[in-house]
């Protein structure tokens, strides 16, 4: 029966048989590539791919929308985006309608 110090040397052995398979394999497919290339005309630039596009910064500059309801006794409006007024929360909880408040 082979001892641990056998067995290990034998790992190691073929270890080092894998990484020197490995490279070889490697500088064969590296070169298999670089004939691809020059085939085709096919630059680094070309396999990274096209520049990812820049955003465009926001200028700061918000549109304003126009009011769509109105509390019939303050005056108040709001134009329908984002969080519901305090008004039209109680209006509603009286259980009247967005739709009666519409300008």
């Amino acid at each position: 029966m082979p001892t641990y110090k056998d067995l290990k040397a034998k790992a190691d052995e073929l270890l080092r048989q894998a990484e020197r398979a490995r490279k070889s394999e490697i500088a064969s497919v590296v070169k298999a590539i670089r004939e691809k290339m020059d085939d085709f005309g096919i630059t680094l630039a070309d396999l990274r791919g096209a520049a990812p596009k820049k955003r465009r910064k926001a200028t700061g500059k918000k549109r304003k929308v126009a009011p769509k309801y109105r509390d019939p006794a303050s005056g108040q409006t709001w134009s329908g985006r984002g969080k519901e007024p305090r008004w039209l929360v109680a209006y509603l909880k009286k259980g009247k309608k967005k739709e009666d408040f519409k300008i």
